[in-house]
């Protein structure tokens, strides 16, 4: 962990400090506000999650360690996204475009993987809940729609019965988690089995990256979606089942 405290001043060489860029970037985006002190700090996060706040005319920047090897570019883009996150500021196309850009490199994606299974939790409680076993219908579904050909992650529920997240793939810990409001007698099988199919699709096609942009439901994604027989029906069951729109984005 690295921490570094200091005032503005002016680089005496082309690499500036990671200070220095977030001091540069907030001048940028409050021209007429005094400006404060500054820290910032390599943190030992799981993911590339980064953080920002004010505090007694100081600002405190919480940057995992992930992005300690950065480019000073990206440092600053990582800067314009916080500072204008803080004051409500829309950022900058293109420090945004850049930054995503970063992210999506292929050997930055592989370390970001790497950081997600060394130091992350993943908490699963099994597949075996009150009415339903997602390891039966795991089964099901792999022998009917890929020839019991995909690998089983590990399944479990979810703490919360989340009616928004209703399922998603963690392929860092290779495991399916299924919301527990589906665990419920008034879930419908259908709607269970295909929150579970769409999952195993994301084992099946992962998400694809191609620049700054992350496609989470590829064509390929969305065309075997498709061949689900009661798709429709499913879906009206889990919008009655919520009692909100559902939003296929979120999982």
């Amino acid at each position: 962990m690295q921490v570094e405290s200091a005032q503005l001043h002016l680089p005496g060489f082309d690499d500036p400090s990671p200070v220095e860029i977030c001091l540069q970037v907030f001048r940028a985006v409050r021209p007429r506000t005094p400006v404060p002190d500054c820290a910032v700090e390599f943190c030992r996060f799981a993911n590339a999650n980064s953080f920002i706040r004010a505090h007694n005319n100081r600002l405190e920047f919480r940057i995992s360690d992930a992005l300690e090897s950065a480019p000073p570019a990206i440092l600053e883009s990582l800067a314009y996204i916080l500072i204008c996150k803080l004051y409500r500021k829309p950022v900058p196309p293109e420090q945004r475009e850049r930054y995503n850009l970063y992210l999506n490199q292929h050997d930055v994606r592989r370390n970001l993987h790497l950081l997600r299974q060394t130091r992350g939790r993943k908490h699963i409680s099994g597949p075996k809940g009150e009415h339903y076993n997602l390891e039966a219908i795991f089964n099901s579904l792999n022998s009917r729609f890929f020839d019991g050909m995909l690998a089983q992650p590990a399944l479990g529920w979810s703490r919360q019965a989340s009616r928004t997240i209703l399922g998603h793939f963690d392929p860092s810990h290779n495991a399916i988690v299924i919301s527990k409001l589906l665990d419920k007698p008034n879930a419908p099988p259908i709607a269970v089995e295909y929150v579970m199919y769409h999952e195993m699709l994301h084992v099946r096609y992962p998400v694809e990256a191609k620049g700054s942009r992350r496609r989470i439901h590829p064509k390929e994604f969305r065309e075997a979606e498709k061949l689900y027989p009661e798709l429709k029906e499913a879906k009206a069951a889990l919008d009655k089942l919520c009692g909100v729109a559902r939003r296929d984005e979120l999982w």
